[in-house]
C-alpha cells in the first residue's frame, strides 16, 4: 500500500549539503532532537547522509531539514507501534538488509571502502541498520494499521467528494486503450543453438590466447561493459542474476566459464578478483539473433490469421484461442492485460511503443498489420511477431462517477488515508513529549506544532 507520508528511516531520498554549520558539528554526537522515549542524534542523521552520499545523491539545507522532520514523523508511528505490542517481520528485516548492504558495497567497490566510508566495520555496520530496518517494519505496520482503520469507503463517500471538491481538482483519467492480440514466436531454440556456437567459438579464440578484453569490446552486447573490455567493476554477488553469481564464484582468478545462461542472454565469464562474495569480473554476453526467414515466416502466418478474420472466417477470439502461441493472453480471446494490475486498459505509456505504432492510427476494430514487438519476460522481453486488434479507445476526460468510479474510490480511500496519518502525526506532536535543538530553528517544517517544540 502507497503512503504519502515518507518513512526517514529508510534510505532517504536526498543528502545534506556540506555548509560550515554541518562541518562544526560533524564529529560531536548530541541529541538534536528528543521525541517521547526516542533520541535522534547527530549520528542518526550523519548516518543517512553517508548512506545517502554512497549512492551518489546531492543535497542542500532544505533537504536537511526536510529528513529530520521525516525522523521524527517516524519516532512518533514507533513509540506507537511499541505501544500496540506490534512485531517485526524479521524476513522482510533480513532481505533488505542484504540488499542494502550489497548496493552500498558495490557503490564503493568492497568492505574495506565501504568501512573507510562509513568509519565504521561491516559487522557494526549491519548491526545498526538492523536496528534501523526493524524500526521502520514496526513503523510501517503502525502506518498501515492507521490507514486501515478508516471505515469501508461507499459509493455515497464517493458522491461525497465530487459534490465538496472543485472540478479542477477532480483527478483527469488520460486515454486508454483496450487490445487484443495473436502472437507467433520464432524458432527459439534455433537460435539459442546458433548464439552458443558464436559463444563457444569466442571462447575457443580466448583459449588459444586472445585477449578476452578485445573480444568483449567487439562482440559483447552489453553495452555498459564492452567499452571497457567486458569489466564489471567489484560488485556483490547478489547484484547479479544467480546463474552469473554462481558461476563466477565458481572460477579461479583467470579462469574462464563455460556458456552461462540468464534471463540477459548468453555469456563467457573471466574473474578477475574475488573478495568474500563480492568479485569483479569480465564478460562477453551474446543474445539469441532472429533472421529475416524468421520475421518473413511468421508474418506470412499472421497475414493469413488476419485475414481469415477479417473475412469472417471465424472470430478474432477463436484465432488466438487456437493459434496465438502468448500463453497470458490466449485463454482469454487474445485479450492483453497489464502484468502488474491486471487491468485490460493501458495508458498510452503502459504500451510497448511497438504496439502502441500499430495501434495509434486504427479505429477500434481494426486490425494491425504484422509487427516485431516483446513479450514481459525477463529483463528486456522476448521477441515476438504479433498482430492487433484495436478494441476500445476511453479518450482522456475529468473523472465522472458513472465511468470512473474505481480510480475516484481509490482516489478517495488515499484522501482519507493521508487524513487519518495526518491526524495521527498532528495529535502526537500536541501529547508528546518533543524537544528540538536550536540550530534547526530555521527550518521550514511542513507541520506548525513543531515550532513550538525547540529548545529554549
Amino acid at each position: 500500500m502507497n503512503r504519502i507520508i515518507k518513512i526517514a528511516i529508510s534510505i532517504a531520498a536526498a543528502a545534506i549539503c556540506c555548509s560550515a554549520a554541518a562541518q562544526r558539528y560533524k564529529t560531536i554526537d548530541k541529541s538534536i532532537a528528543v521525541v517521547g522515549g526516542e533520541l535522534i542524534t547527530i549520528s542518526d542523521l550523519e548516518g543517512e547522509i553517508q548512506m545517502m552520499r554512497a549512492q551518489g545523491q546531492a543535497s542542500d539545507r532544505t533537504t536537511r531539514c526536510h529528513l529530520l522532520e521525516e525522523m521524527m514523523q517516524s519516532k512518533l508511528f514507533l513509540m506507537q507501534a511499541r505501544l500496540d505490542s506490534l512485531t517485526v517481520n524479521n524476513d522482510m528485516v533480513e532481505a533488505n538488509l542484504n540488499d542494502r548492504m550489497a548496493r552500498v558495497r558495490t557503490a564503493l567497490g568492497g568492505d574495506e571502502q565501504v568501512e573507510a566510508s562509513f568509519g565504521k566495520s561491516t559487522y557494526q555496520l549491519r548491526k545498526e541498520w538492523k536496528e534501523q530496518l526493524q524500526d521502520l517494519s514496526l513503523i510501517q505496520q503502525e502506518q498501515n494499521q492507521i490507514a486501515e482503520s478508516i471505515p469501508e469507503l461507499t459509493p455515497y463517500d464517493v458522491k461525497v467528494y465530487l459534490d465538496t471538491v472543485d472540478r479542477d481538482q477532480l483527478p483527469v483519467i488520460p486515454d486508454k486503450y483496450k487490445m487484443s492480440q495473436i502472437c507467433v514466436y520464432p524458432d527459439r531454440d534455433a537460435a539459442k543453438m546458433v548464439c552458443k556456437q558464436r559463444l563457444l567459438e569466442l571462447r575457443e579464440r580466448i583459449m588459444a590466447g586472445e585477449k578476452f578484453t578485445t573480444l568483449a569490446r567487439l562482440y559483447s552486447e552489453d553495452p555498459g561493459s564492452s567499452r571497457k573490455g567486458g569489466e564489471l567493476g567489484m560488485a556483490s554477488r547478489d547484484i547479479f542474476w544467480p546463474a552469473f553469481s554462481d558461476a563466477a564464484m565458481s572460477l579461479k582468478p583467470g579462469a574462464i566459464s563455460q556458456i552461462v545462461e540468464t534471463p540477459d542472454g548468453f555469456h563467457i565469464i573471466q574473474v578477475i578478483e574475488k573478495k568474500g562474495d563480492m568479485f569483479n569480473a569480465r564478460h562477453i554476453l551474446l543474445k539469441p539473433k532472429y533472421t529475416d526467414d524468421d520475421r518473413e515466416k511468421a508474418f506470412k502466418v499472421l497475414d493469413s490469421l488476419k485475414t481469415l478474420i477479417e473475412e469472417k472466417k471465424n472470430t478474432f477470439e477463436v484465432v488466438a484461442f487456437y493459434r496465438s502461441e502468448d500463453p497470458a493472453s490466449r485463454t482469454n480471446g487474445g485479450q492483453m492485460a497489464d502484468p502488474l494490475t491486471g487491468s485490460a486498459y493501458f495508458e498510452i505509456d503502459q504500451i510497448k511503443p511497438e504496439d502502441y505504432a500499430a495501434v495509434k492510427d486504427l479505429e477500434p476494430g481494426q486490425i494491425s498489420s504484422p509487427i516485431v514487438s516483446r513479450d514481459n519476460e525477463g529483463r528486456d522481453g522476448n521477441l515476438v511477431y504479433k498482430i492487433i486488434r484495436l478494441d476500445k479507445i476511453v479518450p482522456a476526460h475529468t473523472a465522472v462517477f458513472e465511468n470512473d468510479y474505481t480510480e475516484l474510490l481509490g482516489g478517495v480511500k488515499m484522501l482519507k488515508e493521508q487524513e487519518a496519518l495526518d491526524a495521527f502525526i498532528e495529535g502526537k506532536i500536541k501529547d508528546t513529549y518533543i524537544v528540538i535543538d536550536p540550530m534547526f530553528r530555521d527550518c521550514d517544517f511542513s507541520r506548525k506544532g513543531w515550532k513550538e517544540k525547540f529548545r529554549k
